[in-house]
């Protein structure tokens, strides 16, 4: 079973949610209902803290993790894409982290912001509410999210959350 018990560090996981068996949550982290944890995630809570809302999709070898008494907070609705890295920072609600971006200590997300492929965003940089950050290091573009785009993720973050249910139900080892 990939989730573990660190001294009196207790994982909670929500009713619905599909937790790959190669991905590991170890220790004070709380996952929301009906997310989907992809192979090879790590989510450590160890001497720092993981808070993860509702429908929100960590994908393929992402890793989570917090400074000592601090914690790393993701919203609901979130896409962490393929091998990013969330360290200490807060991911507001309906947020997109592209893959392999790194989203350092103390930076904050905001609500329906992108931060593109690769892109790094450095200690206590701030991404404004529906705003594009590419680059190394983190750009914000002066361009806001369409209605079109938040319409399509919107669908996109829904399957994620069908095919968590659909892991929980269909996923056999052969």
């Amino acid at each position: 079973m990939p989730i573990y018990q660190f001294e009196d560090r207790i994982p909670r996981i929500g009713k619905g949610t599909y937790l790959h068996p190669s991905a590991e949550v170890i220790g004070q982290v709380v996952i929301g209902e009906r997310c989907w944890i992809g192979p090879g995630a790590r989510i450590r809570g160890d001497y720092g803290e993981i808070i993860v809302g509702d429908e929100t999709a960590i994908e393929d070898n992402c890793v989570l993790h917090a400074r000592p008494g601090e914690a790393c907070r993701i919203g609901s609705h979130v896409t962490i894409g393929h091998g990013a890295i969330i360290h200490t920072a807060t991911i507001k609600d309906y947020a997109i982290i592209g893959m392999g971006a790194v989203v350092s200590d103390w930076a904050v997300v905001g609500e329906w912001a992108v931060v593109g492929e690769g892109a790094v965003v450095k200690n206590s940089q701030e991404i404004p509410a529906e705003h594009i950050a590419v680059g190394v290091p983190a750009q914000v573009l002066g361009k806001r999210i369409s209605g079109e785009y938040r319409e399509q993720w919107t669908h996109f973050k829904a399957t994620y959350v069908e095919l968590a249910q659909r892991y929980v139900q269909g996923l056999r080892e052969l």
